[in-house]
C-alpha cells in the first residue's frame, strides 16, 4: 500500500508578533487523509500558527518554513495561499456589513475559479451550486440573502465558516477553536459538517481547548503545544488525559 504523502511540512518554525516572539521551533508534518488536533495552555501559541501557516500579514517568520505539496509557501501572500489550498476558519469570524454572503460566497469562489482558469460561475448558476453545500450541512437558504455574519449568533457563524469550507474544497483546513461558544446542538452539527467534508486527499487541522470537540471529530494525532512548541504528541486518548488531569500532565512524561 502506498503511503499518503506530506500535505503539510513545518520545520522549525520561528515567528514572532510586534518583536513578541512566540512560535519557538514548531515542527509538523501532516499526511493526506488525516486529522491533527492542536491543544495546549492559552498562550502557548496555538492560534499564532494558525494564522503563520494561513499568511497573517501582522506575524512575521524569522526562521523556519512552510511547505503545502512539497512547495515552499513560506514568502507566499495570505491569497496566494489561500488559492494553493490553505483555509483558516477564525476563532471569532468578523461581521462584514453590506455585503451579503450569497456575493461573499461568490466572489471567493470564482477567484478560486479564475486562478485556475476556469469560467466563473453567474449568480444563478452559483445559487445552484452552493445550494447543495447548504444542505450538506444543514443551513437554510436565507442565511445567503443576509449580510456576512451580521446578526449571526455564534453556532451560525460557525456554521457559516464551514460552508466556506465546503465551498472552496481545500487541501488543508485549519479550524481555530471553531467550538468555542457553541451548544451542544450546535457543535453536533457543525462536527457532522466537518467530518463529511475530511476525505483521503485533504487534511483538518482543529486547534481547540476541550474534548467534547474531539468526542464527534476523531482526530489520528493530537499535539500539545507550550511555548510556542509542540511538546508531546499522541493519539486521542492524550486528548482525554488532559480533559482528566489538566496542562499540570505537562510536568511529567504523559505518552
Amino acid at each position: 500500500m502506498l503511503e499518503n504523502k506530506n500535505l503539510i511540512k513545518i520545520s522549525d518554525l520561528h515567528a514572532e508578533i510586534n518583536n513578541n516572539k512566540i512560535l519557538q521551533g514548531v515542527n509538523l508534518t501532516i499526511n493526506q487523509g488525516e486529522i491533527h488536533a492542536i491543544m495546549g495552555p492559552n498562550g502557548s501559541g496555538k492560534s499564532t500558527l494558525a494564522k503563520v501557516i494561513a499568511g497573517h500579514p501582522s506575524y512575521c517568520i524569522t526562521h523556519g518554513s512552510i511547505k503545502l505539496n512539497n512547495q515552499n509557501i513560506t514568502e507566499l501572500s495570505p491569497e496566494e495561499r489561500a488559492h494553493a489550498g490553505i483555509f483558516l476558519a477564525f476563532q471569532y469570524p468578523i461581521e462584514i456589513p453590506g455585503v451579503s454572503n450569497a456575493d461573499f460566497l461568490r466572489i471567493a469562489y470564482n477567484a478560486n475559479r479564475q486562478v485556475n482558469k476556469l469560467e466563473e460561475l453567474d449568480p444563478l448558476t452559483f445559487f445552484e451550486f452552493i445550494s447543495e453545500k447548504l444542505n450538506l450541512i444543514g443551513m437554510d437558504s436565507k442565511f445567503l440573502t443576509r449580510n456576512v455574519n451580521e446578526g449571526f449568533s455564534g453556532g451560525e457563524k460557525k456554521r457559516n465558516e464551514i460552508l466556506q469550507m465546503a465551498l472552496l474544497n481545500p487541501l488543508v483546513s485549519i479550524l481555530d477553536e471553531t467550538d468555542s461558544g457553541l451548544d451542544i446542538d450546535a457543535l453536533k452539527i457543525i462536527s457532522n459538517g466537518i467530518n463529511k467534508l475530511k476525505n483521503k486527499n485533504n487534511t483538518i487541522i482543529l486547534i481547540t481547548h476541550y474534548q467534547r470537540l474531539l468526542d464527534y471529530i476523531s482526530p489520528d494525532f493530537v499535539h500539545v503545544m507550550q511555548d510556542g512548541q509542540i511538546k508531546y504528541t499522541g493519539d486521542a486518548k492524550l486528548a482525554k488525559q488532559l480533559e482528566q488531569k489538566g496542562y499540570n500532565l505537562l510536568s511529567t512524561p504523559i505518552i
